[in-house]
């Protein structure tokens, strides 16, 4: 294994600025890789055939004196709910199969003129829906910690390409956790932003009012280098904010150099401990809160209510919103068109829509339809819009209290491919402690704090703090994330099977 793709995307960008090393190195070491693995691990959904002319051109600007930005020849892997001009964007769908859209989402665009090197798209569950990623119509993608679980979703292909050392950062998409959940199953960090930090222009829409664009990586740091990048305003996207930002790079910097919690208020969520949490998660929860106060924090109880209600208003909320944004997939402007026997446009639609579109798709579509229906609306999509607001306010007043909020990431570590695809509940309720952030557009992080001692699997941590506050955030977890890897002794991926091909093989085998 080149010692190039176990590097974080800050150190390859010291060793390209400084020129020990090229992009089209880098990036030919980490198509090697995908090369290897991927057979197995099923992260990519397509591999962009431009990586090598891309990194070529890098390396050429900067002999040339240009310099792109700090990550400029550093790779970097998409989920396909992100159109790009020159690789197909599917969602993860059959409906989409093989179409390459005639522009770049603004992220993507901007991720190109910094000069990072996208190297493909990365699976999803079909159109964001869904908690591990088995929902894609392509095939499931597999935990690289163990090749029989899931890596969880929407965005397990991107988290697991970088938990696989196959891309350094990638790009995921989160509606209900689809960023931080598939981080904490994978021993990654996932960051949600503030919704509105980062324009949705070009991303594929699951539920408008939910989705947020955002970074996965290794280290906190080089999530906030992605962010730094792809963040700010668009005026393509209505609902882009137009604050300034400040260096998110830096503000994890901070953390690091610091290392301290003194005087840092941490609330603990009371709804999400204890019943329906593996006992190992609770544990290295538990531990962490330790360190946290070790290190000077205040750990505050916060009693926020409204959230036990926060899946039940997401379950109405969401499908009321796909059901709208995905009617748009109806056989005539592009994408799949079944055409049965004596086809009118009525049965062309529906004939299309029912190859298209898999079970779980459906399920939300026609639960989203009956949630907005006449006679329903009040009473379901206008009441789960009340809770909304409930766990707005739940937010706002914990945040009177406390700077930031603390939870386990995911409920349990990542459960068996299969175990809950035919449970649509039990699988739903894997996003328990993400989803309310993205009802009240706060931003989230989750970050590997150990592993679980019933199964050696990853446990993760989510950070929540107030709207607008992503540098808090970002210096926060740099601090934990360092207090924990001295305690580790490196990161915790460096604790990750080695995933070599043979011992990869033996594994699907039984042999190990």
């Amino acid at each position: 294994m080149s010692e190039l793709i176990r590097m974080t995307a800050a150190e390859l960008s010291e060793k390209l600025r400084a020129k020990e090393v090229s992009s089209v190195e880098v990036t030919q070491a980490h198509l090697d890789r995908i090369a290897e693995v991927d057979g197995d691990v099923h992260a990519f959904l397509h591999i962009s055939e431009n990586a090598l002319t891309t990194a070529a051109a890098i390396d050429a600007a900067r002999l040339d004196g240009t310099e792109h930005s700090p990550l400029a020849g550093v790779p970097i892997a998409i989920k396909d709910v992100l159109c790009t001009v020159d690789m197909p964007s599917t969602a993860g769908s059959k409906i989409l199969e093989g179409w390459v859209p005639p522009y770049d989402a603004t992220v993507v665009r901007r991720l190109r003129e910094a000069g990072l090197v996208p190297l493909g798209k990365t699976n999803m569950d079909e159109f964001a829906m869904g908690s591990s990623t088995e929902h894609s119509a392509y095939g499931p993608t597999r935990n690289p910690w163990d090749l029989e679980r899931i890596p969880g979703g929407s965005g397990g292909g991107s988290a697991a390409a970088v938990a696989a050392f196959e891309a350094p950062v990638a790009l995921g998409s989160d509606t209900g956790g689809s960023i931080r959940q598939p981080a904490a199953v994978t021993g990654s960090v996932g960051v949600k932003p503030t919704y509105g930090a980062v324009s949705r222009y070009g991303a594929i829409a699951l539920a408008s009012s939910l989705d947020q664009v955002g970074p996965v990586s290794r280290t906190v740091l080089d999530s906030a280098l992605v962010q730094d990048i792809i963040g700010g305003h668009d005026p393509h996207d209505s609902t882009s904010l137009t604050d300034g930002w400040p260096s998110f790079a830096d503000a994890a910097r901070q953390g690091l150099a610091e290392r301290s919690f003194k005087g840092v208020r941490v609330g603990v969520v009371k709804q999400f401990q204890g019943e329906g949490f593996q006992a190992g998660v609770q544990q290295r929860f538990d531990e962490s809160l330790e360190l946290l106060a070790k290190n000077g924090a205040e750990i505050v109880e916060i009693d926020a209510p409204s959230f036990e209600y926060a899946v039940a208003a997401y379950y109405l909320i969401l499908p009321a919103e796909a059901s709208s944004n995905l009617a748009k997939f109806d056989s005539v402007r592009f994408g799949l068109r079944v055409s049965p026997p004596g086809a009118t446009v009525d049965k062309v639609m529906a004939a299309t829509r029912e190859e298209g579109f898999g079970d779980e798709v459906k399920r939300r579509i026609i639960l989203g339809t009956y949630a907005l229906s006449a006679g329903y609306y009040d009473a379901y999509y206008g009441s789960a819009q009340k809770v909304r607001t409930l766990i707005q306010r739940d937010f706002a007043s914990a945040f009177e209290k406390v700077d930031v909020l603390v939870s386990p990431a995911a409920p349990t570590t990542a459960f068996k491919l299969g175990e809950k695809l035919d449970d649509p509940l039990a699988m739903y309720l894997n996003d328990i402690t993400t989803i309310p952030a993205n009802l009240a557009g706060v931003p989230g992080m989750g970050l590997p704090i150990g592993l679980a001692p019933e199964d050696g699997l990853p446990v993760g941590m989510q950070l929540m703090a107030p709207a607008r506050e992503d540098a808090r955030l970002y210096r926060h977890g740099a601090a934990l994330e360092s207090l924990l890897e001295e305690q580790w002794g490196g990161s915790l991926l460096a604790q990750a099977p080695a995933l070599e091909p043979a011992e990869m093989e033996a594994a699907r085998d039984g042999a190990v």
